[in-house]
């Protein structure tokens, strides 16, 4: 042991192959590292008890691969790395670098506290193939779009994944149990779903860097077909690798090294990863938009805000709006903590288009229940969605719920997977509002809760009057 260790902070980082940071504390310490999780509140506060639980599990598959030496302490960051610091002699803090808005504070805010204490804090990398802020229009300004992201991000060269470090005696301290998460994460819920059942989700991945590394070969079989099978949900061939990202358990630089191919579907997937990295960007040049739209022009848009409101929020987190492909698509939520992509936008245009919701309740919603919630990839999917967000053509576009499931469940696996009721009813039947007619009505499956075409035009009459509205105030 080095007589001055130093720390590793874990945050989304949770592996020890190709992370920059940790190999940076090693080699800076002769291999004598104490590693930390910090339970923060300000963090656990809008992940539900599902994303809480998977979390547990990878910090318990990474605590493992440490040799059970992983340090936990709960509460403020820079109080328990300072008392950590002094309790093992260490000078100095490694951590990845945090690019969101709530990470960028804090970590600027234990910088300085550490400072007071003698303790340098230490950034290294980023949780993306390419930093947020790297990638600039020509004019050297944000960019506004994912085309022109999207074409200096591919400029950019993948750097080679680095291995995991050697055998390392890993320096141990006194720690908490895992139990911390659950008593630190909030249950307090905003009015609009605090009486919604929240009961464990059986998450369709493993956890943890070998299963992580797992589901990427078992992607890479599949690849080659994304670009056709990825907006099917019944076909079940989508990467599921997003709950790996969102912890750091696996890098983007990993994943795309993998895939290093140009078959159609393995550039389409890549066009993936550059959309969650377009996104980071957005939040990290304009971070209020966690919150608030990216188009001012549409802040005032109208929206429902009543007691029906509720229960129809109630009805769709449920999956029961009488829609099949909605109701199979929130009903995945529930039991999985996951839901396929084209299902996500699907259900998210129903609840701001045809319910006339403020997004940010689907958003918080989302956040609260999916275990890869992510809150750039998921708030600003939702504005894309919402046509508040970065889309060139925003607001016109209303995914027709029973088009969309023709299109993509034409032989209705997906519903008939999530949504029971329907099992017996054959498509296109069982596609339809209410589950179809005739001989084949099922039994228990819901009404529709709206109808689908009157609350397209009443969105589209919505949007007119906002636009006009803005117009006249310009």
């Amino acid at each position: 042991m080095s007589p001055n260790p130093n720390i590793f902070w874990f945050r989304r980082d949770l592996r020890l192959a190709d992370n920059p940071a940790l190999l940076a504390a090693l080699d800076d310490s002769d291999g004598d590292v104490a590693p930390i999780f910090v339970v923060d509140a300000t963090f656990a506060a809008p992940a539900g008890p599902t994303r809480v639980a998977y979390l547990r599990h990878t910090l318990e598959s990474l605590d493992r691969a440490l040799g059970g030496r992983l340090i936990v302490r709960s509460g403020d960051p820079a109080k328990e790395l300072a008392t950590l610091a002094r309790d093992v002699g260490a000078r100095t803090v490694y951590a990845t670098t945090d690019y969101g808005p709530e990470g960028r504070r804090r970590d600027e805010r234990v910088r300085r506290e550490l400072g007071r204490a003698n303790v340098d804090v230490v950034f290294v990398d980023s949780p993306y193939a390419v930093t947020p802020g790297t990638v600039t229009t020509k004019a050297g300004t944000p960019c506004r779009v994912f085309g022109a992201f999207r074409r200096g991000w591919e400029l950019r060269p993948l750097v080679t994944p680095l291995d995991a470090p050697g055998h390392v005696d890993w320096h141990g301290a006194e720690s908490l149990s895992l139990d911390v998460l659950s008593a630190t994460s909030s249950t307090r819920r905003p009015g609009y779903f605090a009486s919604l059942p929240d009961g464990p989700a059986s998450p369709p991945v493993g956890v943890g860097e070998a299963a992580a590394h797992e589901q990427l070969a078992a992607f890479s079989s599949l690849v080659d077909g994304y670009d056709v099978q990825r907006d099917v949900p019944g076909a079940d061939e989508t990467s599921k690798l997003s709950p790996f990202l969102r912890f750091g358990v696996l890098h983007p630089r990993q994943v795309l090294a993998a895939l290093e191919r140009r078959s159609p579907g393995a550039v389409v997937y890549r066009s993936e990863i550059c959309w969650r990295e377009f996104y980071a960007d957005v939040m990290f040049h304009h971070p209020d938009s966690v919150r608030r739209v990216l188009q001012p022009s549409l802040e005032n848009l109208r929206v429902d805000r009543d007691q029906r409101s509720v229960q129809r929020f109630h009805a769709w987190a449920l999956g029961e709006t009488g829609y099949p492909l909605v109701d199979a698509g929130m009903r995945q939520l529930l039991e999985e903590g996951w839901m396929h992509n084209r299902a996500r936008m699907v259900c998210a245009s129903f609840l701001v288009k045809h319910l006339h919701l403020d997004w940010r309740w689907g958003a918080r919603w989302f956040m609260w229940r999916l275990i890869d919630g992510d809150v750039a990839s998921n708030q600003h999917g939702w504005q894309w969605t919402a046509g508040t967000g970065t889309d060139a053509a925003p607001f016109h576009r209303v995914f027709n719920p029973t088009r969309q499931a023709e299109r993509f469940d034409g032989d209705g696996r997906y519903v008939h997977r999530y949504v029971p009721e329907l099992a017996g009813v054959p498509a296109p039947q069982c596609l339809q509002p209410g589950g179809g007619a005739g001989i084949f009505a099922p039994a228990g499956y819901v009404a529709p809760i709206v109808d689908a075409a009157t609350e397209r035009d009443e969105a589209l009459a919505r949007f007119a009057e906002t636009r006009a509205l803005a117009k006249a105030e310009s």
